[in-house]
């Protein structure tokens, strides 16, 4: 039973005694747990709050759902580790500094340029953009995505209009401007706290709702331009983000 004194919202309560048993390995991965209405007499709560504690931990990636069947102790995933170091002029690809497994890429050109999209590149709503969605994969699973955005204004009618094709296919957005002339001489990333949507989470294989980190990253070049920016989705179940900061030397 667990402790009736425990802090919080009583599905606080039941996620923590939940918690606690998969630590000590009172059940196993793959173990399925009791029922809700076991599980609420059990912890003396209704089965609605069994429900939210069980969603909750799902959303941790301790527990998994299976439709018509139950929910399930998930069995431990690989972590990886997502290093934001400076990039470098041969970076390949969009994928961000610190990834090395590979990537799936589809694009679509002159597509509108939603408002958010058109205010991080300084551009007007509307405006026709090349958008490429990107799978990133680690042993041949889904572990991030990401969406780029490139304005056809600059990238238009050359050989590097699309990010994944021609002769600089895949070779990053430092490298495929340079060929346009462009100089790419920063990149200003914004990471926030989001959640999973249906979409995301049946792509990457995690619970709708599962915490994650979605990164904004815009390359500026030498006269000020945005020349492309995107939304990396990190699910939080996979990664831990790294930032390697470089500080100036002291001064002697």
């Amino acid at each position: 039973m667990a402790d009736s004194n425990s802090a919080g919202a009583p599905y606080l309560r039941v996620a923590e005694g939940l918690r606690s048993r998969i630590a000590n390995s009172c059940w196993d991965p793959g173990d399925r747990l009791p029922s809700r209405g076991k599980l609420g007499a059990e912890f003396g709560v209704g089965e609605n709050v069994i429900r939210r504690a069980q969603e909750l931990l799902i959303a941790e990636g301790l527990l998994e759902g299976r439709a018509g069947s139950g929910t399930y102790v998930r069995a431990p995933v690989p972590r990886h580790i997502l290093r934001r170091i400076p990039a470098v002029s041969d970076q390949p690809g969009i994928a961000p500094s610190g990834f090395t497994g590979t990537w799936e890429a589809d694009s679509t050109a002159k597509v509108p340029a939603p408002s958010d999209i058109a205010d991080r590149l300084n551009i007007r709503t509307g405006d026709p953009c090349v958008r490429t969605f990107y799978e990133f994969l680690a042993d041949r699973q889904p572990v991030m995505l990401a969406t780029s955005w490139e304005p056809m204004a600059i990238t238009g009618g050359t050989v590097v209009v699309l990010p994944e094709g021609g002769p600089l296919a895949g070779a990053g957005v430092i490298a495929r401007m340079a060929h346009l002339g462009i100089v790419v001489v920063r990149a200003v990333e914004r990471p926030c706290p989001v959640q999973a949507d249906r979409d995301q989470a049946h792509l990457l294989g995690i619970s709708a709702g599962a915490q994650a980190t979605l990164i904004e990253r815009t390359h500026f070049a030498t006269d000020g331009r945005a020349v492309e920016t995107a939304d990396f989705f990190v699910p939080a179940s996979r990664w831990d983000i790294e930032y390697d900061i470089a500080l100036p030397s002291p001064l002697i």
